[in-house]
């Protein structure tokens, strides 16, 4: 079958399925592992051990599943499909309320693994429907996998400074997903970096996380710490942390090129009730149960509900030292003094304690 022709066919069924767009990469990665390997040495990955785990099979697919030869790299934007214009100023006033908590704009809606992955399948099948027996395996996020390199290579957008795939038309507000394939495929042709002298993403960030251009300390990175990070977060990020609940935007909010950021076409990115404009005071009241309950199917639930009070609590910390005299969130505050997770209690006791420090 003539390559060159199957894959505009592809595209044709990604776009009904719901991605934006598609393209095709090689499988020859040796480029960037010296770039990984020295990531890895400097310790920046931090305590996501997985990342160091298997090894250079990150940058070998054909390792990673056998048979590989080519892969089919798709993206997927995820700005609800109701978001205003000016979509970054509402963040950013977000932001400005130390007493709400803010959830990153990806994980306001269904988990995004789940999402891709039925419908990333639903393609390969498509194309086995097509083109016969198909040896292929699908991921988004979920395995050794250097998606932003894919994502580059074969013509996605081009990394940003702050390290996440920019595109002209679409910013950087879309998840990524592949398919690696036993199908010979043409790979489409790679894009040219356009961010130039703008330093935006790396001035923005609220830990100095972006170490410079393409270099990410992640054990520094707010998305890090209030996810991946186990146990406590160390004191003297907190502060920088504010009412960051989930993950973090700012790279992105502050990027000039997401004035293109595109409305998702599905709606399975839309902001559940509760996760937006919710006080911390109301968060920190959620029990487990509630908790499950309302991050049923969103990512959110991956980190548990005690590391969910954690982060809650950390931001209360922040917004008792801008209004010492919130007795509601004090109170919350204390009735996890005697919670049975360690870094519950001690961040509620540091948050606690920030009614006596004053405002930086």
């Amino acid at each position: 079958m003539d390559g060159s022709s199957l894959v505009p066919e592809i595209g044709r069924w990604a776009r009904e399925l719901g991605f934006s767009q598609i393209g095709v990469s090689g499988i020859d990665l040796s480029s960037a592992e010296p770039g990984l390997l020295d990531w890895l040495s400097r310790g920046f990955h931090g305590e996501m051990a997985y990342m160091a785990a298997h090894g250079l099979k990150r940058a070998r697919p054909a390792e990673l599943v056998p048979g590989t030869v080519s892969v089919l790299t798709a993206r997927m934007d995820y700005l609800p499909g109701a978001t205003p214009e000016g979509w970054q100023a509402i963040e950013w006033a977000r932001l400005a309320r130390p007493e709400q908590g803010v959830v990153s704009l990806y994980a306001r809606g269904r988990d995004y693994h789940k999402v891709l992955r039925a419908r990333l399948q639903r393609l390969a099948d498509r194309i086995a429907a097509r083109v016969g027996p198909l040896g292929h395996r699908v991921f988004t996020d979920s395995a050794p996998v250097l998606e932003a390199e894919l994502a580059a290579r074969s013509g996605l957008g081009w990394r940003g400074k702050h390290t996440l795939v920019l595109n002209r038309e679409a910013g950087s507000m879309f998840f990524l997903g592949e398919i690696y394939l036993d199908l010979p495929l043409p790979a489409t042709a790679p894009v040219t970096d356009h961010c130039g002298a703008c330093s935006a993403c790396i001035d923005i960030c609220p830990t100095q996380a972006i170490l410079g251009p393409g270099v990410l300390d992640a054990r520094r990175c707010i998305s890090y710490l209030t996810i991946e990070h186990p146990g406590p977060i160390p004191e003297d990020l907190r502060p920088a942390i504010g009412n960051r609940i989930y993950g973090c935007d700012d790279c992105q909010l502050a990027c000039p090129w997401n004035k293109f950021a595109q409305r998702s076409a599905i709606p399975d990115f839309d902001a559940r009730d509760g996760l937006t404009d919710a006080s911390l005071a109301s968060l920190l009241a959620w029990t487990e149960a509630e908790f499950l309950r309302r991050t049923e199917g969103s990512p959110i639930r991956r980190i548990g509900h005690a590391r969910w009070l954690r982060n809650v609590a950390t931001a209360a910390g922040n917004a008792l030292r801008a209004d010492p005299g919130d007795a509601a969130l004090a109170g919350a505050l204390s009735s996890l003094a005697a919670h049975p997770d360690l870094a519950v209690r001690e961040h509620a006791v540091w948050a606690l304690g920030q009614r006596a420090m004053r405002p930086a």
